[in-house]
């Protein structure tokens, strides 16, 4: 339908400056962006499993109240992160044409004096003494600490721009992982030697200063300051919208959370914030791994219509490949760990929660590939009506399913909401057709028998350590024999359109 002399334009709103993709073109952006997806995608499994090894120790060590402590300073810092960026970073990567020197030094001279801003309010709110009672001294010095991280994180946005404006996914990773190795092996380290909460606030400063390091070994650029009026609002032109959309989901995540924290004893926070961030681990290995190649890709291919279809069809194929029996696995075996592993017996209350929680991320891992299409597209409009959807449901529903059943009331209230993640598809294809089902029914037909059989067996799987991992591998082996039963040409020949 395309052809190296014809450009197809994917949204009437587009701004006159686009730049026309021609065919040659597209076939180099498919290419890098499969090579440095395949190479991103390795290495942040290397961090996602430091992260993982590193959480499994410190979930043995830590107790309930440790966890709510840091978990309510990640959400204060989490909604903070707001007002330093404003939706530059964002902009930048989905600018049609190349940015110049001067819209890189006016977003970075603004970006520093927000970061340094959010220093000033974090030293007020910890002098204040208004959260003093929920954090402690430890928390505060988390608190600061994390505030500091502001600044130095700001250091590394151009050079992180500009790798992905280039596709070069795999020097992204790199920071990440040396961040990683830093950050887990002090944040371990301490923790095996008794100090806590502490154990964050020295792993995090670290982890900051050695991204910057790396960040700038690998892509330096002219560091300077300027504030252009032209370019500050053309970036805000697209930026603001960004991040109004960015604000409400800080609204219906971070602030909410701190607002439920007040609401709920300090155990019942820290059983809460467990089983939220652990059933978070497959969407981050996956889902939040993919999204960031594929926003600075498809930005790139607003002017390809057919090869944009093709490239959101295979990320849900492969996206829902990993995260569905991840998410199944660990329904089934959260159980049998509270049961066979001593120092984990302490988060069984947490059990119903972590399911419902891991269940919810099925539903996202299909509409955050859809939402962030449409804001690659410049259909910010759109997501910002689905953002104001949820918010308004996460407010309403929430404190009804606290006040109904207790802190499970919020995983409950959190599954209802994700019922809702068909509403992207519906708006994403009012500008592209994509068949949903044909990518994702093998994947979840395999996942349920799957589930079928991990259930069937959970009293054997719970008996020891050697059955439990025994247990792993045989409902592991299940879904690969049932995908392949149903769905071996789709995935061969998935993989070797990659390949070609």
């Amino acid at each position: 339908m395309t052809t190296s002399q014809t450009t197809l334009t994917v949204s009437p709103d587009q701004a006159p400056e686009s730049e026309p993709i021609l065919a040659d073109e597209a076939q180099k952006i498919k290419r890098r962006s499969v090579s440095g997806a395949m190479s991103f995608l390795l290495r942040t499994m290397v961090i996602q499993g430091i992260g993982f090894v590193a959480q499994v120790i410190i979930s043995a060590y830590f107790i309930p109240a440790d966890y709510a402590v840091y978990s309510f300073v990640i959400q204060i810092i989490g909604l903070l992160t707001f007002f330093s960026d404003i939706g530059f970073a964002a902009a930048l990567v989905q600018k049609k044409t190349e940015p110049d020197l001067r819209e890189y030094r006016t977003a970075f001279t603004v970006q520093q004096f927000l970061s340094w801003l959010i220093v000033v309010v974090t030293l007020v709110l910890a002098a204040s003494g208004v959260i003093n009672q929920q954090l402690g001294s430890n928390g505060i010095w988390l608190l600061v600490a994390l505030a500091i991280s502001f600044p130095l994180a700001s250091l590394k946005t151009i050079s992180s721009i500009m790798l992905e404006r280039k596709l070069e996914f795999s020097k992204l990773a790199m920071p990440q992982i040396f961040e990683q190795l830093v950050f887990q092996g002090i944040l371990i380290g301490l923790a095996l030697n008794g100090y806590g909460v502490m154990s964050y606030t020295y792993a995090i400063l670290a982890r900051s200063i050695v991204g910057v390091v790396i960040m700038w070994y690998l892509q330096p650029w002219k560091l300077g300051f300027a504030f252009d009026k032209t370019a500050l609002k053309d970036l805000l032109n697209f930026g603001a919208k960004f991040q109004l959309n960015d604000f409400l989901a800080r609204i219906k995540d971070q602030l909410f959370t701190i607002f439920l924290r007040f609401f709920m004893t300090e155990n019942e926070f820290g059983y809460m914030q467990w089983a939220k961030g652990w059933s978070l681990y497959p969407y981050n290995l996956t889902v939040q791994n993919v999204l960031a190649v594929t926003f600075p890709t498809f930005s790139r291919l607003q002017g390809h219509p057919e090869l944009l279809r093709k490239a959101i069809e295979k990320t849900l194929f492969f996206i829902t490949l990993a995260i569905f029996p991840l998410l199944v696995g660990m329904c089934i075996f959260i159980w049998p760990v509270t049961q066979v592993i001593g120092k984990y017996g302490k988060w069984e209350p947490a059990i119903f929660s972590f399911v419902l929680f891991t269940l919810s991320i099925m539903g996202a891992a299909i509409s955050t590939p859809m939402t962030n299409t449409l804001n690659a597209l410049g259909k910010i409009n759109d997501s910002l009506k689905l953002m104001i959807v949820w918010t308004i449901l996460t407010w309403v529903l929430t404190p009804l399913g606290l006040r109904l059943y207790g802190f499970n009331g919020v995983a409950i209230a959190g599954f209802i909401i994700s019922l809702t993640s068909v509403l992207p598809i519906f708006m994403l294809k009012k500008y592209i057709t994509i068949n949903i089902t044909e990518q994702i029914w093998r994947q979840a037909l395999a996942s349920a028998l799957m589930a079928v059989i991990g259930v069937v067996g959970l009293k054997i799987w719970s008996s020891s350590l050697q059955m439990m991992l025994l247990g792993m591998v045989v409902v592991g082996a299940s879904y690969f024999a049932a995908l392949g039963l149903i769905g071996f040409q789709k995935v061969k020949t998935e993989i070797l359109s990659l390949k070609n």
